[in-house]
């Protein structure tokens, strides 16, 4: 069982803290990608809006979260011990789960993958982003 990425919120507040302080630089991350594109003034005015950025705001919080990479055997393990509710995504007759459950939350998400490990910690992220952190920051 290991660990991977960086960013595991003991509270919601330090949730909200986090995902606040990555708006500069979602703003910075998407201007520069839109110069690598070629975008000039006005097209940038035009199809980057608040909504662009803050979903590179989402991305980039979602993509620092820590998560549980291990096998079905350490998962269940894990889960017979916790109080999550945990929702787990994919199929149930595969080797490895990945999961991400934070301290001040009652829930837990967890996506299964038998041989994609980066697709499955990528999936979960945005998973465990939409449904436990959304509402929350």
């Amino acid at each position: 069982m290991e660990t991977e990425g960086q960013f595991s919120p003991t509270t919601a507040a330090a949730a909200r803290d986090r995902y606040e302080s990555l708006g500069s630089t979602a703003q910075v991350v998407v201007k520069e990608v839109a110069k690598a594109m070629g975008l000039d003034a006005e097209e940038y005015r035009e199809r980057v809006t608040g909504e662009v950025v803050e979903t590179a705001r989402d991305v980039l919080f979602a993509e620092s979260l820590s998560v549980t990479v291990g096998t079905r055997e350490e998962f269940e393990a894990w889960r017979a011990d916790t109080d999550h509710a945990v929702e787990v995504i994919g199929a149930d007759n595969v080797d490895n789960v990945v999961w991400h459950a934070p301290e001040f939350a009652d829930e837990a998400v967890a996506a299964t993958y038998q041989s994609e490990r980066e697709a499955a910690v990528g999936t979960l992220r945005r998973q465990a982003f939409g449904r436990l952190y959304s509402e929350v920051v």
